[in-house]
């Protein structure tokens, strides 16, 4: 079970999912093809009442692996691709809270 998590809140210019989506699953593609990203299982989720704004989260083997990616050639390009379809995006590094422990 991981103990880290990450979250994104993408609010995407409207018009503009459909690049987005694209956009953010060529960054996911690109990540699970280069050897020294661990698989996170990432998922992306849109908001059904603001269609423009999406949720993504996934599970990371530790801390290292988060700032890794994140100082990634793949993280970077894709975030600077996508800057031009977003209107803003705040990402999270989460510890899990385990019940009874």
């Amino acid at each position: 079970m991981a103990d880290v998590w990450t979250h994104g809140n993408w609010t995407v210019k409207p018009g503009r999912e459909a690049e987005f989506v694209a956009a953010w699953k060529e960054m996911l593609e690109l990540a699970t093809a280069d050897p020294g990203i661990p698989d996170s299982s990432p998922t992306l989720l849109r908001d059904r009442d603001q269609p423009n704004v999406f949720v993504s989260f996934g599970p990371w083997p530790d801390a290292g692996a988060v700032a890794r990616f994140r100082a990634s050639d793949v993280f970077r390009a894709g975030v600077d691709r996508m800057q031009e379809l977003l209107e803003s995006f705040e990402t999270q590094t989460l510890d899990e809270v385990h019940p009874g422990g």
